[in-house]
């Protein structure tokens, strides 16, 4: 599938003054009501948008699977030492302080997607029409606007709580100050964003070959399906549910491991994917600044994960699973093959090195294997061009079997439930029987643990696991379970988990210092 191509876009903003003679428009600077004259200056605006949600590094490292992976169950931090990328070290074991550079640069990478949403909300729809854009693809863009400006709320809530709620553009420093929003205010302000972007956006077959990867109606659905379930509003994530596996547009792939295949990316189970390509290019090392962040189009994910030997291509090291998720799968479940990777003797050139904490298991999913389990080769050594799968429809039907459980609709959820397991057992209908099996029995109580259960084996090192254990309410139960099952060396590591203080990390101390906050329980 071809990949649309971001632009990054600088718009100079005018500063007024109460002289009359400065009002004159200074040479060379354009105002914003004559830039936003022609359609495609507002396509590019909404290409700019996209741009931060694939930023992954400025001072240090930011892929947001450190947190929804590496902080839970699923996987250790990895690397070459504990002291490599400390600032995880410190995220996974409970030991986070407010000057933790990982947060900061998450932090600000969705402030600065936000932002980039914000402008254009407030343009395009004053703009008059043309041949590039008509009015059904001037609610498109607007509709993909506020898609983002929910994701990059949605990334921000969930990882530091409430935060400032901002939907116009800030032009003076005298508004710079902003109060802290709830939690519940922000959910509030993403649903609303998402039921308006529903209206708007086209279905996913209404997109052209070279558009897709962009946000759609379907997109919207199920991003309003989650956070339903975040809110624990069933009823509501089961209509939305109900919505988008009704559209026709969306299917599981045949095989599994597809999904995690170039030849895969923006397919039918795909529903919404941050888009990454080939490129010779890299900002590693650069300018330290955040544009840095997205001045590539490729994705640090393959080389962070992949094996820090040479004689399985060289990666760093990081994101390796754990031998708990390991043991979480069913004997025969053919996805713990293709998440994990298990090397050999002969394949780990230095065991200091590549075992950390008594795990040796790898990161599959995004390393990028040939056919012969050969790493793929990348035209630059630092990025790769694999996207990331946000939300697959195997998601959608989990997190629908979820809603209708909880709102009592056991058949139907046993049904979702099923549907993802029939595409697991492969070519052996032996394996991983239907719904109740095992220790489960059929009931509404074994029902949920089935789900959660297969929410971590379908979606393992995807990134979705810590945050499940948050918004379910069990994070600390689970942790003090899995600790209890980790090396004697990795356990030394952690720090006991605190109940109301550790689901959450603190506002970054930086961003404290320039907007003064309340910051959340437990850190200083």
């Amino acid at each position: 599938m071809k990949k649309h191509t971001v632009i990054l876009l600088i718009i100079p903003l005018l500063l007024s003054s109460c002289e009359n003679w400065l009002l004159e428009p200074s040479p060379g600077l354009t105002e914003l009501k004559d830039f936003y004259t022609v359609g495609q200056t507002a396509i590019q605006n909404v290409n700019a948008a996209y741009v931060p949600l694939a930023w992954e590094y400025n001072y240090t490292y930011f892929p947001e699977w450190f947190i929804g992976d590496v902080v839970s169950d699923d996987a250790l931090k990895g690397g070459q030492s504990i002291g490599d990328m400390a600032d995880v070290y410190d995220m996974e074991n409970f030991k986070t302080n407010t000057n933790n550079g990982y947060l900061l640069d998450f932090y600000r990478a969705q402030w600065q997607g936000i932002a980039r949403c914000n402008l254009p909300l407030q343009e395009i729809p004053k703009m008059e029409t043309d041949s590039v854009m008509d009015v059904r693809m001037q609610n498109r863009l607007i509709g993909e606007l506020k898609f983002l400006r929910a994701m990059y709320y949605f990334r921000l809530v969930r990882v530091f709580g409430g935060v400032p709620k901002v939907e116009t553009i800030i032009e003076s420093s005298k508004d710079w100050q902003q109060e802290r929003a709830s939690a519940k205010d922000i959910y509030n302000l993403i649903i609303s964003d998402l039921e308006d972007a529903n209206l708007k956006l086209w279905k996913k077959s209404e997109y052209p070959l070279e558009d897709l990867g962009r946000a759609t109606k379907g997109a919207a659905q199920a991003m309003l399906l989650k956070v339903n379930l975040y809110t624990q509003n069933f009823s509501a994530a089961k209509s939305w549910g109900d919505s988008i596996i009704n559209s026709g547009e969306y299917s599981l792939l045949t095989n599994y491991a597809d999904n995690f295949t170039l030849e895969g990316e923006n397919g039918p189970e795909s529903v919404f994917e941050i888009q990454y390509m080939e490129d010779p290019m890299s900002d590693y090392g650069g300018s330290g600044g955040i544009g840095g962040g997205g001045f590539t189009r490729g994705t640090y994910t393959v080389i962070l994960t992949r094996s820090r030997s040479s004689k399985l291509g060289g990666g760093w090291g990081f994101n390796k699973p754990t031998q708990n998720l390991y043991d979480e799968y069913e004997v025969g479940d053919i996805r713990r093959d293709e998440t994990i990777l298990n090397p050999s003797d002969n394949q780990i050139e230095t065991p200091a090195q590549e075992i950390y904490l008594g795990s040796r298991y790898l990161n599959k999913k995004y390393a990028l294997l040939n056919d012969d389990g050969s790493y793929y080769k990348l035209t630059h050594a630092t990025r790769g061009p694999i996207n990331n799968k946000v939300i697959r429809y195997a998601d959608v039907l989990l997190m629908y079997a979820e809603a209708c459980i909880e709102t009592n609709n056991l058949a139907k959820g046993a049904e979702a439930l099923e549907q993802v397991r029939a595409r697991a057992r492969g070519a052996n209908p032996s394996i991983l029987p239907a719904f109740p099996y095992g220790n489960y029995s059929n009931n509404l109580d074994d029902l949920r643990k089935a789900v959660r259960h297969e929410r971590r084996v379908e979606l393992a090192m995807e990134g979705h696991r810590w945050f499940d254990l948050c918004r379910w309410g069990i994070a600390k139960e689970t942790m003090d379970a899995y600790k209890a099952t980790e090396s004697a060396e990795a356990q030394a590591e952690m720090a006991p988990f605190i109940k109301g203080v550790h689901e959450l990390f603190p506002i970054p101390s930086q961003e404290m210092d320039l907007n003064k906050m309340e910051q959340n329980p437990g850190y200083n």
